[in-house]
């Protein structure tokens, strides 16, 4: 069986003031008795190739090399398979780039957030622009190609001029991938219980995802899902695998699986995985899921697959109120596939929800 695989990597430096992820501070690498535990899961499954993996975090960059090729060179990988490794600025070096490419990662995804340096210490993150610049810089001598980058919108005293100016940056730098992403205060966070006083409101948080949509896109980068833009032949194809509902195993505690339409995951306990990794079944796929995780994807829902795989067809109600989506500009309908505009990714969940409402049996 052809599968993504994620591996996650909960570890470190300083947690974020809004990183709802689970790791832990404090780390300033990571042990060999976490990458044998994650080698140890890894082992319970039989017959599976990987066409892509990926390791998340947390900050995966704090593995050294050697840790990533003990992993690696362990599992059955596809020549051509995207290997990711997610990377934090302060934790790289010319160096340790040459080194994680020398053993098979082929694709970073660089958390940059912004290119102002007050808005990066708001933020708790611990690089500033100079070093980002100087990642990428250090990435291409490294040999990297594949080069994605992470822009938070909305931050506190948010301005247009913050946004242009970190997407010029991503542009001029390289990067082959935006990752664009609204500020969302999460419970239990820094922020949850200090939000930042001139944070986007709601209004103003829509008006600069549309604005960065549209920035990024005079940039000659196209959008395939609601946070994601590439230059054409540059998207993940991991996350990918998540949206179109194919099987992808996550190993690591928090770490999710969707295998054969079945969900399951770890807990979000570091000493419990390490010791036996037990994990908690989720339950089955459903037409839902495909209707929810299909609308991210530019390319849409497919009607025919609603009917074909799910025996589902929609309502003659929600046709309409679908008309009426696509007359205020929100989705777009086109060869038998529904899909959203930029203004309709903001609205999302209610496009989704009333098509789960409105569907029935044939």
């Amino acid at each position: 069986m052809e599968i993504g695989l994620y591996i996650h990597i909960p570890f470190c430096r300083k947690k974020c003031n809004y990183c709802d992820f689970y790791s832990k501070g404090g780390a300033l690498a990571v042990s060999d008795e976490y990458i044998k535990a994650l080698k140890r899961e890894i082992a319970k499954w039989e017959n599976i190739t990987c066409k892509t993996v990926y390791f998340g975090g947390g900050t995966p960059s704090l593995m050294t090399a050697k840790q990533i090729d003990d992993i690696l060179s362990n599992l059955d990988i596809l020549p051509d398979a995207e290997i990711t490794l997610e990377a934090n600025p302060d934790t790289l070096t010319l160096e340790k780039l040459k080194e994680f490419r020398q053993v098979g990662i082929n694709r970073l995804s660089i958390g940059v957030q912004t290119v102002y340096d007050k808005s990066l210490e708001n933020l708790g993150r611990i690089h500033n622009a100079e070093k980002a610049q100087n990642v990428f810089k250090w990435a291409k001598e490294a040999g990297f190609e594949n080069i994605s980058g992470d822009i938070m919108l909305g931050l506190d005293d948010y301005t247009m001029k913050e946004l242009d100016d970190t997407v010029d940056f991503m542009k001029n730098n390289g990067a082959t991938h935006i990752s664009a992403y609204m500020l969302k205060i999460e419970e239990g966070t820094p922020f949850y219980y200090n939000r930042p006083k001139n944070m986007a409101n709601d209004d103003e948080m829509a008006e600069f995802y549309l604005a960065a949509c549209e920035k990024i896109k005079k940039c000659g980068y196209m959008q395939y899902e609601i946070s994601n833009f590439c230059i054409p032949g540059y998207h993940s194809r991991h996350n990918s695998i998540y949206w179109k509902l194919e099987n992808y195993l996550g190993i690591g505690p928090s770490a999710h699986s969707c295998m054969d339409g079945k969900r399951f995951y770890y807990p979000r306990d570091l000493e419990l995985f390490i010791k036996k990794g037990e994990i908690i079944e989720e339950g089955q796929t459903d037409a839902d899921d495909y209707i929810m995780l299909s609308l991210r994807l530019k390319e849409g829902l497919d009607i025919n697959r609603l009917e074909s795989e799910y025996n589902l067809k929609i309502s003659k109600h929600i046709k309409k109120k679908l008309d009426i989506y696509e007359q205020e500009g929100f989705i777009e309908s086109k060869n038998g596939c529904i899909s959203l505009t930029p203004k309709g990714f903001l609205v999302e969940n209610a496009v989704a929800s009333d098509i789960m409402s409105g569907v029935y049996s044939i």
